[in-house]
């Protein structure tokens, strides 16, 4: 099916969204604390410029060629659903290629039962592919799916231009906004586990040596030429072996700083809010309009990706924790799955997870079912999870009505024009898990300090003033409790 995309400018025509989800600031100097303005402005200052020449002039060398995306033709196999399936698919890879910095000039899809193991693709629809990408000046294709490395050099040698699957796109987006220490050890992680088995030799001729006594000179094997060595290709895949164990080292050293500071928050009986959901499905919106964040708000795929933590408290003066994470998406690639499991890891220690999905979507339900998908690979499918259908301000009528029918304990917000939110802050307050056991005390009016943590940590079902001290009715923590007992009149453990 020829001509399903159209030019990227026009986004109504390849089925992106026009709407945004930037928070709304109340005030004009609020800007830079509400949607993370400055950085915004960083990352659209350093967007690759069109225009730039990324013909592949060599296909067979060994590479570690950084994805220039331009003029791009999307391909994708249908192999099972619908119709409307395999469109929205490939809408969603003409997002990832425009996030990456690239124009769409044309999609095409092919029925088939399954991907040809060869070419992924007919070998006929190679042959109209490559009239395509004649006819639009692409330089690029990107397939809607992972390709072997033998699928990916036969594309390449067929097409003559440079062909890349949508695991190497979407580490490419992770590469280009990961911004901590810990996001970018952890997307090379991926991007080094991904290329790996594809690494290319020299043509026909893999008996290229870097080392040897005899070498002379030239660029293949014969007389001359022999003797003790290794080829280019043995040497890169050695010195990415060595780099990826290096990373994984240090990624496991950053993930017991993260798992100390779970501990200590746990240890305090901070109860912890995972916010989860499919990408720009406006998760960093709504933990800026929930806490005023500050995170980086932009409408494109991947737009944060390093996890962000802020404290907030519930009407009763309660402190709970509510945690930003990385968007799933759906065949989310298992290099970014595995590279990222120590901060996916903030999810599955969460009380409750708040899975974010966006109203507007054109199949929200698949949308659902991707990011479960994902949850239970890191072990937060047992949490409690509370669903939030946002951008209700852009979704008809008729929609909001079929997903209330569909999630009738889902609560609808909007983090942009703020509809909601105090809604949604009433049932995460009544998700978050209650203090375990029940106090009264009389507290000396010269320990106001306990008396805070109280308010901070506890529950404060009642108070009176008393000529000898403050009467507190009150859940909290067993730590917390046994601080209370010298004063107690009575304690009951309860739920």
């Amino acid at each position: 099916m020829s001509g399903l995309l159209g030019n990227r400018q026009n986004g109504q025509e390849i089925g992106l969204r026009d709407q945004d989800t930037v928070v709304v600031p109340v005030e004009d100097e609020e800007l830079d604390a509400t949607t993370g303005e400055f950085e915004l402005s960083e990352r659209q200052a350093l967007r690759r410029v069109p225009g730039l020449s990324t013909e592949l002039t060599d296909i067979t060398e060994v590479e570690y060629r950084q994805l220039r995306l331009e003029r791009v033709v999307l391909v994708g196999v249908w192999t099972e659903g619908t119709q409307t399936d395999a469109e929205n698919s490939l809408t969603e890879l003409a997002a990832l290629a425009e996030t990456a910095g690239s124009q769409v000039l044309e999609g095409l899809i092919q029925r088939r039962d399954r991907p040809d193991p060869a070419t992924y693709i007919g070998r006929g629809k190679v042959d109209d592919l490559g009239s395509v990408v004649l006819a639009t000046g692409a330089d690029t294709v990107i397939c809607d799916g992972e390709l072997s490395p033998s699928q990916l050099r036969n594309l390449e040698q067929r097409t003559k231009v440079k062909v890349v699957d949508r695991t190497a796109l979407i580490l490419d987006i992770f590469a280009q906004h990961a911004k901590s220490k810990e996001g970018k050890a952890q997307v090379e992680l991926a991007q080094l586990e991904y290329l790996l088995p594809r690494l290319r030799g020299w043509g026909e001729t893999l008996s290229r040596q870097t080392g040897g006594s005899a070498r002379v000179g030239g660029a293949g094997g014969g007389v001359g030429l022999r003797g003790p060595g290794e080829t280019k290709l043995e040497t890169d895949r050695r010195r990415i072996r060595t780099r990826i164990a290096r990373l994984r080292r240090e990624i496991k050293g950053m993930r017991t700083v993260r798992q100390t500071k779970r501990a200590r928050r746990s240890r305090n009986a901070v109860p912890a809010v995972a916010i989860a959901g499919y990408t720009n499905a406006g998760k960093s919106s709504l933990l800026n309009r929930l806490t005023g964040a500050g995170v980086l708000v932009e409408n494109a795929l991947f737009a944060t990706l390093d996890p962000t933590t802020r404290r907030a408290t519930t009407s009763d003066g309660r402190v709970y924790t509510l945690s930003d994470t990385v968007g799933f998406v759906r065949h989310l690639p298992h290099q970014i799955v595995e590279a990222f499991r120590s901060t996916l890891e903030e999810v599955a220690e969460a009380d409750l997870v708040v899975h974010v999905v966006d109203g507007t979507h054109p199949d929200p339900e698949e949308q659902v079912r991707a990011v479960r998908e994902v949850l239970a690979e890191v072990g937060a499918d047992r949490l409690p999870e509370l669903l939030v259908v946002n951008k209700i301000d852009a979704t008809d009528e008729e929609t909001l009505l079929r997903l209330k029918r569909l999630w009738p304990e889902a609560v609808f917000v909007s983090a942009r024009s703020g509809r909601g939110i105090d809604d949604l802050r009433d049932v995460i307050e009544t998700r978050l898990p209650r203090p375990a056991v029940e106090v009264r005390a009389v507290l000396p009016y010269d320990r106001g300090d306990l008396v805070a943590r109280v308010h901070r940590l506890g529950e404060v079902l009642s108070t009176a003033h008393l000529p000898e001290g403050t009467l507190l009715h009150v859940r909290v923590n067993q730590p917390l409790a046994a601080e209370l007992a010298p004063y107690a009149q009575a304690a009951v453990a309860g739920a």
